[in-house]
């Protein structure tokens, strides 16, 4: 039985302070941010062990990238159902119930046979567990008010921006320590341990199974086509060679086709899938279009500084862990530090201040060289962590609290949403700059490169002369090995810093939003916090 009554309709409150309720309800709270870690640490918990992965099930590296599509493209179907089966079947039942799923589909994806079993079990677990991200989002103002759930926020947005910054490091470590299987094994206890403290501590709530019956099948098929559509577009554009490609210009077609069907629909029915009306409110519109920029930041650094340090400086997993460590401890300082303004100043100027810290470190970030390494990137890591967590709150409470308790599980579902599709979005963009910068930089780097030049002559001198010292059998070729090696690394290392500076761009250009926004007036204390 749920260690809080349940309350009609309209008249839930809060508990009080210090009570034993109280107590209960967030301790409930946790265990929903549990399963909101998980199911975000999984989109990347297993990017640093496609290779070992690939083995187990005998894959060719363009199959075993759809270990992680497949959950993406599932993920991001499921999170915007969120909000029409919160209110059919409650929050309390839809987060157990996407948990539950999440776990068994995780052991499932453990003993999977071969790569097909694998990527299906990978679908399910990305859809069951999506309902995870935004309910536990809304969770934090409907169940505790917008006055008093700052913490709650604090949490979820660090769980946030953390997951995925620290997922690529602990699969590794997972991997090789133990194996491959356990990067779904370890959901189990979690997700068993958050189920069971979610149905019995949080408060039961009515359900409307009536907008389950009257849903609306084409709108949901064309919303599942458009988003999955999209997602396989954008991760497959840059190394297909976008309209190069025939069988990427059908679904470039079919996800046009279906997002003019969804997005009539939205407007037209009764009853949509998705409410985007709610895009109305200037707060919520620019929010989520933070929420994008974040989640390009979010994902694009986490994707470039791993992909930097070992193209270039050759680390391994744990040295790539230890520098990427740093963005998480300051998350974890930021994060209080955000909450603790916001309740000081206006949230708009905490926003300002979080979007520059990005901008900056971002910015800090585009002078990188051959030989940056651990003392170099430390404070471009800081002020980029500090930043984005500090980014994320504050634009999730202008965005969020101060809508009505109903309309809240469809707009996090929508701005989780905006968040992913920012990542997947800016993943692509920067795959294809990557190879276009590339290009240019070995050209223009090669056009120097010329063997009459005294410089190149006198490298290849040096070079040949160390080869043949060291008893290789054909130093000249061995040189200009070399020298075409060095061409590389510093093309790549000159496309890393455009990469980061155009990021950084981004992150500046969202600081012309902030005089949009309006201030937020929370309810006042003692006010009901949901229906």
């Amino acid at each position: 039985m749920s260690a809080i009554a349940a309350a009609p309709p309209g008249a839930y409150k809060p508990p009080a302070k210090g009570t034993r309720e109280s107590l209960m309800l967030n301790i409930g709270f946790f265990a929903m941010v549990v399963g909101m870690f998980m199911a975000i640490l999984d989109i990347q918990i297993v990017a640093s062990s496609i290779s070992q992965i690939q083995a187990g099930v005998s894959a060719s590296a363009e199959e075993v990238a759809w270990i992680q599509t497949s959950y993406l493209i599932a993920e991001v179907i499921g999170i915007p159902l969120s909000g029409l089966l919160n209110r059919a079947l409650s929050m309390r039942r839809l987060f157990v119930f996407s948990c539950a799923g999440f776990t068994m589909a995780s052991v499932l994806c453990a003993f999977a046979w071969d790569l097909n079993s694998l990527i299906v079990f990978r679908c399910i677990q990305g859809f069951l567990g999506a309902a995870m991200i935004p309910t536990t989002m809304a969770a934090a103002f409907t169940l505790f008010g917008a006055e008093r759930s700052m913490f709650q926020q604090v949490a979820v947005g660090m769980v946030a921006t953390l997951a995925p910054s620290i997922g690529p490091t602990l699969g590794g470590w997972i991997t090789e320590n133990m194996s491959w299987h356990w990067l779904f094994l370890v959901n189990v206890i979690p997700g068993v341990i958050a189920s069971v403290m979610v149905w019995n501590l949080t408060p039961k709530q009515p359900t409307q199974l009536s907008l389950i019956r009257n849903i609306d099948i084409i709108g949901l098929a064309a919303m599942a086509l458009f988003l999955g559509a999209f997602e396989y577009v954008f991760e497959e554009g840059p190394t297909a060679g976008w309209f190069e490609d025939e069988h990427l210009v059908f679904w470039m077609f079919l996800c046009s086709l279906a997002a003019v069907v969804f997005f009539w629909r939205a407007f037209r029915q009764a009853n949509p899938v998705v409410d985007l009306s709610i895009f109305k409110d200037r707060n919520f519109a620019v929010g989520s279009m933070v929420a994008t920029i974040v989640g390009f930041g979010l994902f694009g650094s986490v994707y470039l500084t791993p992909l930097f340090l070992g193209s270039v400086r050759g680390y391994n997993a744990e040295q790539i862990g230890h520098v990427m460590s740093i963005g998480g401890i300051a998350m974890f300082i930021g994060g209080p530090i955000a909450g603790m303004l916001i309740r000081k100043i206006d949230p708009r100027y905490v926003l300002v201040i979080g979007l520059s810290l990005a901008a900056i470190g971002l910015y800090w970030n585009s002078f990188l060289t051959a030989q940056s390494s651990f003392e170099e990137l430390f404070w471009p890591q800081f002020l980029r962590g500090m930043g984005l967590i500090m980014s994320m709150i504050p634009s999730n409470f202008i965005a969020l609290g101060t809508l009505p308790p109903h309309k809240l599980p469809n707009a996090t579902g929508l701005v989780t949403v905006c968040r992913n599709l920012g990542g997947a979005l800016g993943l692509a963009a920067l795959n294809t700059m990557r190879l276009n910068y590339t290009n240019l930089h070995n050209q223009e780097i090669s056009i120097g490169l010329d063997p009459s030049r005294p410089e190149v002559q006198q490298f290849l001198m040096q070079a040949e002369a160390s080869l043949r010292a060291a008893g290789v059998s054909d130093p000249s070729g061995a040189a200009i090995a070399q020298l075409v090696r060095r061409m590389q690394i510093e093309a790549s290392v000159m496309t890393f810093n455009n990469l980061f500076l155009v990021m950084a761009i981004c992150f500046a250009a969202m600081l012309l939003m902030a005089p949009l926004l309006k201030r937020p007036k929370p309810p006042q204390a003692g006010a009901p916090a949901a229906h």
